[in-house]
C-alpha cells in the first residue's frame, strides 16, 4: 500500500540471469531475450506501475547473477504491494518455448521510500 503520505512505493526490481540461460545451446538465448521484453512490456504497462529508469550490466558481467551484483535493475514507483507482487509474478506467467521465464531469471523487489532532495537539487 502506499505510505501514509498517499504516495507509491519505491521499488527497485532486481533481476538475475541463471545458470540454465547460459546451458542453452548457441543462439538460443534469443527466446529468453524475446521473453524478457515481453515481460519489461507487460511491467510497464501493469496499471500502478510507473518506471522510473533502469540499469543493464550485461556488457560487464558475464555469466549468472544469483544475488548481487544483478544483472539488471528496473526502478519503479508502484501503488501498493499487490502490485509489486504481481510485478514479480510476470516471471511465472511469461512463457520461453514451454517453460516460464523464471527457469532463465530471476527477480527480487526491494521496497522503500524515496529519499528527501536536498534543496540544491530542487
Amino acid at each position: 500500500m502506499p505510505d501514509s503520505t498517499g504516495a507509491p512505493l519505491r521499488v527497485l526490481f532486481c533481476v538475475g540471469v541463471n545458470q540454465n540461460f547460459f546451458d542453452l545451446p548457441t543462439g538460443q538465448g534469443t527466446t529468453v531475450w524475446d521473453g524478457f521484453t515481453s515481460m519489461l512490456t507487460q511491467l510497464y504497462e501493469l496499471p500502478g506501475v510507473t518506471v522510473l529508469g533502469t540499469v543493464d550490466d550485461d556488457r560487464h558481467m558475464v555469466g549468472p547473477s544469483d544475488s548481487w551484483p544483478w544483472t539488471c535493475y528496473v526502478l519503479a514507483d508502484v501503488v501498493d504491494q499487490p502490485t509489486v507482487a504481481a510485478a514479480c509474478d510476470l516471471f511465472r506467467t511469461v512463457q520461453v518455448g514451454e517453460h516460464g521465464l523464471w527457469r532463465y531469471m530471476k527477480i527480487e523487489a526491494r521496497i522503500g521510500r524515496p529519499l528527501p532532495e536536498p534543496e540544491a537539487a530542487r
